[in-house]
């Protein structure tokens, strides 16, 4: 049947909306998009490439206009990038569009046909390929959609349209906008039948640590890719002499467990024991193979490649991707140039010559003044670490043996920087900055004070002694990643409201939280959280970050794709199924935010949690509970804090204080809402909604002197202090410990504080 398709050529109908990757080439871009046209490419060249087929760019776009939707599209994204909060709205409405307007009828049964062609409700995977992705001058790496092991037409195309929104993501409206891409986009769909990877990982035909084309690089874990590609494991690294290709050195990692894909959809996890974390997945043979396959492709086209393989169980070689590397300098690592990226364990910079170690044994080889470069440290490496002027480990985290140590000899130090063994040369000159975790080539030190500016921000000596004026701490309320470094330089005492929604949403790529945990995206939103919220921390260190949980309501998760089906309808969701009791019923993305947490404090301790919307001691109680149980309750110096917005907090707060928490943090938008009656967003009962009301001002009071009869500390991050610094002289003169503004109100804000506190001591002294 095939055959006979494929025979028909490329003039039939079916052959403008659907590609066989025998049918396409590297110059059909257009058609399939870079991903779907190297595959295509490569199969044409031979190379082991598992069969699939191409939904083309014109499928997208004929779709799109059979609907009546296509200009509305353009016009809509137009304009729409400046603004935070305008983008997102934006972005959310065009996805909608999209997913209304799905397939027409004849791209639905070309897609049909050629799914039935891999075999009878085949597993396959279903990539988003964009007409200007994996090129040589752009990788939209990341940024649009990918699924795997989906199975059945029905599932393939709700794939496909999750596919085609994705063009309108976020991520890649900005990104287009960055490389200046005004066209009107278009996006083709790979769908390829699934490989039941036992060993994978990615490869590079060039080092792209260092920019040597003369070496392969290897990454390489048991079963499927993923867990290398999204960091899960430390993978095996396996470094290659193109000659040959001979192999000049092995790092094993410590591959703490392996996906692989369930028979009922999804992945699996299965974790390893300790003689299997560190077996070896490739032998010489196989990596010689490895290295061959990519050295091939390479040749093929000419450029440095960035390839992703599998072996499956029957030990055949498959390649599933490849793309032209794209941060490859023109010179080797010219000064300045950004080598590696690692956690940043101990702060400070410093620049001297490579000197890579084995063991500690080797310590007499070690020039005093160096950069000691090793794949992980033990109290053994203490007497070589003194001397060294700062160290830079392959693994590790913020608790190791190398971190702590670098901490107390107030060194510079760079951890789990995986392939900084490998990728550095002895004796090269480089500079390590141990805050933002990154390593640099050359002596950059002289450059510092503009080089890291971000560093400089993230805890600035006039601010902290600033924020110190006033005996009611001043915090800011946060609710995206890209305004951290620069509140973080204003004289406040830290983030009072970290707002999470804006991240998660991020995070989620617009998918309700069940289907993507079902879809196996769970590692990726807590990789994509950990990123957004280490950059708020590390800004703000060692100033606290209160980060709120997510409190969406169920209109805002059934707008996500997939919501309809998990969220209810309710009439009135301000007052339904939101904050804690959610978390209770239905804890899943609590879960995941919680890892996120706790793998954010290993590095900066400054984060600490608060749950909103608490109605009652039990649920409360229940969710304390679910923290405690998890890795997170168990780190030191977590506090824990509520959100005081349901008026029964003013009865409750003895109870919640018996329950361990540390303090309440009063959202008084919500609470004038419960107080007064009236929904918050309602414009016909805006003139009834005053945070200033008595009754409000009357619960405001009782929360924050009930906080200090029970020894919690009380804060307030609603809008009235912002709008109205005045409203913040009545928190003082109620004894409030904080208050948390918008950053924009931080100067007026502060002087009210400063003002307030002088009247009531002049006050007090009067009445003496």
């Amino acid at each position: 049947m095939q055959s006979e398709v494929v025979e028909l050529g490329r003039n039939t109908q079916t052959d403008r909306w659907v590609r066989r990757f025998s049918q396409i080439g590297k110059s059909d871009t257009a058609v399939a998009g870079g991903k779907g046209a190297n595959l295509g490419e490569l199969t044409q060249a031979g190379f082991p490439v598992p069969p699939g087929f191409v939904i083309t760019a014109d499928a997208y776009l004929r779709s799109m206009e059979s609907a009546g939707v296509r200009e509305r599209l353009v016009e809509l994204a137009r304009g729409s990038i400046e603004d935070d909060a305008a983008l997102a709205r934006a972005s959310a409405e065009l996805k909608q569009i999209v997913r209304g307007a799905g397939p027409t009828a004849e791209v639905r049964a070309a897609v049909a046909q050629a799914y039935a062609e891999l075999g009878d409700d085949v597993r396959v995977a279903v990539r988003s390929s964009a007409t200007s992705e994996d090129t040589a001058g752009t990788s939209f790496a990341g940024m649009n959609e990918t699924f795997t092991n989906v199975s059945g037409l029905e599932q393939l195309i709700e794939r496909l349209v999750d596919c085609w929104a994705s063009v309108w993501g976020k991520r890649v409206l900005v990104y287009r906008q960055s490389q200046h891409m005004l066209d009107e986009p278009a996006i083709a769909v790979v769908v390829q039948r699934m490989v039941d990877s036992t060993r994978s990982g990615v490869m590079f035909t060039a080092n792209p640590a260092n920019n040597q084309r003369d070496r392969v690089v290897i990454e390489a874990a048991f079963g499927l890719g993923e867990v290398v590609v999204s960091g899960q494991v430390e993978p095996d690294t396996y470094l290659v002499d193109k000659q040959g290709p001979t192999l000049l050195e092995t790092r094993v990692g410590n591959k703490t467990h392996q996906l692989r894909w369930s028979a009922s959809g999804g992945q699996q996890r299965l974790d390893l024991d300790a003689e299997q974390m560190r077996a070896q997945v490739l032998g010489e043979a196989e990596v010689a193979q490895v290295a061959e396959l990519g050295l091939r492709v390479e040749q093929h086209y000419a450029a440095p490649q960035d390839l992703e393989w599998a072996f499956d169980a029957s030990g055949a070689l498959f390649l599933l991707q490849t793309r032209p590397i794209t941060t490859l300098d023109t010179a080797s690592n010219p000064e300045g140039a950004e080598l590696l990226r690692g956690l940043g364990a101990s702060p400070g910079r410093a620049a001297g010559p490579v000197c890579k170690l084995a063991s500690p044994a080797d310590g007499d080889a070690f020039p005093p003044g160096s950069v000691l470069v090793a794949s992980m440290t033990s109290p053994d490496w203490v007497p070589v670490m003194r001397r060294a002027a700062a160290l830079v480990t392959d693994g590790g985290g913020m608790t190791c043996h190398a971190a702590i140590v670098s901490r107390e000899l107030r060194i510079p130090c760079v951890v789990g920087a995986r392939t900084a063994t490998t990728g550095l040369r002895d004796r090269e000159v480089i500079t390590v900055d141990g805050r933002e975790g990154r390593v640099y080539a050359g002596d950059v030190t002289g450059a510092s004070a503009a080089a890291a500016a971000p560093s400089t921000a993230a805890t600035p000596t006039g601010a902290v002694e600033a924020a110190g004026a006033t005996a009611t701490k001043l915090y800011v309320n946060l609710a995206i990643a890209d305004q951290a470094e620069r509140v973080a330089a204003l004289p406040v005492d830290g983030v009072g409201l970290l707002r999470a929604e804006f991240m998660i949403s991020d995070a989620l790529g617009g998918v309700h939280p069940k289907k993507l945990i079902a879809d196996g995206g769970s590692q990726s939103f807590i990789d994509l959280m950990s990123e957004s919220l280490l950059r708020i921390t590390r800004a703000f260190a060692p100033r606290p970050v209160i980060y709120r949980t997510y409190d969406f309501r169920t209109n805002e998760f059934r707008g996500l794709s997939g919501g309809d089906a998990f969220e209810p309808h309710e009439e009135n969701p301000m007052i339904g199924y939101r904050g804690c009791y959610r978390y209770v019923k239905d804890p899943g993305l609590f879960d995941l935010e919680l890892d996120v947490l706790a793998r954010v404090r290993e590095e900066t301790p400054n984060l600490h949690v608060m749950i909103p919307f608490v109605r009652t001691a039990w649920e409360l109680e229940s969710c304390l509970e679910r923290i405690d149980r998890h890795a997170l309750g168990r780190q030191r110096g977590l506090l824990r804090w509520v959100m005081a917005e349901v008026p029964s907090v003013v009865y409750r707060i003895p109870d919640y204080a018996k329950l361990g928490i540390h303090g309440v943090s009063i959202g008084s938008n919500d609470l004038t809402q419960l107080m007064l009656g009236v929904d918050r967003d309602s414009e016909i009962c805006a003139e009834l909604f005053d945070e200033s009301d008595l009754a409000v001002l009357s619960a405001i009071r009782d929360i924050v002197q009930a906080a200090s009869a029970n020894g919690l500390t009380s804060s307030l991050c609603g809008q009235a202090p912002s709008n109205r610094p005045e409203f913040a002289e009545k928190l003082v003169r109620f004894g409030i410990t904080s208050i948390s503004v918008n950053p924009d109100a931080h100067v007026r804000a502060r002087r009210v504080i400063d003002a307030a506190e002088r009247r009531v001591l002049l006050e007090a002294a009067l009445k003496r």
